[in-house]
């Protein structure tokens, strides 16, 4: 895809003015200051969303709870700038005495419209995550390892929660206990050795690390069934068991292939399809050398 493509999903148009969002936690964000100057024409929208955060309680208050800082494509580079959701958009909308605000409250409900639709039919949204990745630059087979890696691991949580496994601390205790089994690194220290920091280490796996952290993932929630743990520790111990089976199919390959399957590659710098012709090229020369 083309540098076109991409704006296209990364900017929307409203009366002309060009509104930058980003895709995060299963809908779009909006950068805040772009609404304010869309619909106020201000010379300064930094400025005047400083003021507005002044007189309003509401966003002086909460202001934590609206905006989120993700990374935006700028002139000089991505860079973490605020954004709110549509609800957060509309919030946002209340307090600016604008005329173009009724429009714009319409076309933020058209973008509502399709987010419902997408919940309504799971695969308008499966399809719109397959264009997102792939305007990313990931290869078709890499996207559908992504995806289906994102399936297995909500029939895992889902498995915790009918456990009573807690959200959030103790999910990512047990996701570290799988991670630590399976590749001998917890997801922090394995994100470390990619060298990222606050980007999600999947998007920074190879096909093969997809495939065995899905199949740690998929053996913890078929042993999950089996087994019916009740309580944390338990949970603990099938977590280890699961990701065990990922270390020992992993390292049956290594011994077959010659090489770790778990490498620090990630996509902060090339796209994966341009690492994934990198490998193939490096392989060729390998065996001519070779033979």
């Amino acid at each position: 895809m083309g540098n076109e493509d991409k704006e296209e999903k990364t900017l929307v148009v409203f009366q002309g003015k060009k509104i930058r969002r980003t895709w995060f936690n299963n809908g779009w964000w909006f950068v805040a200051v772009d609404i304010v100057k869309t619909l106020t024409d201000s010379e300064d929208p930094n400025g005047y969303l400083k003021d507005m955060r002044r007189r309003d309680e509401g966003f002086k208050e909460g202001w934590g709870q609206i905006a989120t800082p993700l990374e935006i494509n700028t002139p000089g580079g991505k860079q973490r700038i605020n954004c709110v959701s549509t609800e957060g958009a509309f919030r946002l909308i209340q307090s600016i005495p604008s005329k173009k605000a009724e429009p714009f409250k319409r076309w933020l409900a058209k973008v509502g419209y399709e987010r419902a639709q997408e919940i309504e039919n799971p695969e308008l949204a499966q399809e719109r995550m397959k264009k997102i990745y792939e305007l990313k630059g990931y290869s078709k087979d890499w996207v559908d390892k992504r995806l289906r890696g994102i399936a297995v691991r909500q029939d895992l949580t889902d498995e915790w929660k009918k456990r009573g496994v807690e959200e959030n601390i103790e999910f990512a205790i047990l996701t570290n206990e799988i991670s630590k089994a399976a590749f001998g690194k917890t997801v922090e220290e394995y994100k470390k050795f990619k060298k990222i920091s606050k980007e999600n280490l999947r998007d920074h796996m190879t096909d093969l690390e997809l495939i065995f952290s899905m199949l740690g993932e998929a053996s913890t929630a078929e042993i999950e069934r089996a087994q019916n743990p009740k309580e944390f520790d338990e949970h603990l111990e099938v977590s280890k068991k699961g990701g065990a089976i990922a270390k020992n199919a992993r390292l049956e390959l290594e011994s077959e292939i010659g090489k770790d399957v778990v490498i620090s590659e990630n996509y902060l710098t090339q796209t994966e399809k341009e690492a994934k012709e990198k490998r193939k090229k490096k392989k060729l020369i390998e065996v001519e050398n070779f033979n």
